[in-house]
């Protein structure tokens, strides 16, 4: 399921699971205003509000660590 650009952000929910993310950081490069990586090298959340829904991070990611939830 794709989500529309236009889907409202407060139903959607980016999930990291970091015991799986190996740090490559695909996930950041491909969405730089809703992702970052850390100084410990893991993906995290910066602002849960600019998240589009494209899945573009979950679709990429090579661990399978991102999930965007939608409620």
């Amino acid at each position: 399921m794709h989500l529309e650009a236009g889907f409202a952000a407060s139903y959607r929910t980016i999930s990291i699971n970091t015991a799986l993310c190996k740090g490559c950081g695909i996930c950041a490069a491909l969405c730089p205003g809703a992702l970052r990586m850390t100084g410990s090298g893991k993906a995290a959340v910066s602002d849960q509000s600019l998240c589009t829904g494209c899945r573009n991070c979950e679709n990429h990611c090579p661990d399978y660590a991102i999930f965007i939830k939608v409620a």
